[in-house]
């Protein structure tokens, strides 16, 4: 079974340091809002389904190590 990567407040920030994005920016490229992203970092939400395969997405193209030595 293919499990997904649970994309926590850490990861979600390093991969948007890693693309040198805002906040904003992210967000357009992710179609979504500036507020989710800020939730997401903060840890008031985690981003499922499609938002946390579409991160899985980004993060494998642009190079950005997101897995951990347990996954």
């Amino acid at each position: 079974m293919n499990r997904q990567t649970r994309w926590d407040k850490q990861r979600i920030r390093a991969l948007r340091k890693h693309l040198r994005l805002t906040q904003s920016k992210l967000a357009k490229e992710l179609g979504t809002r500036q507020q989710t992203i800020s939730e997401w970092e903060t840890g008031m939400y985690q981003p499922r389904g499609a938002s946390a395969k579409l991160l899985t997405i980004v993060a494998e193209r642009c190079g950005f190590k997101y897995k951990s030595e347990n996954e």
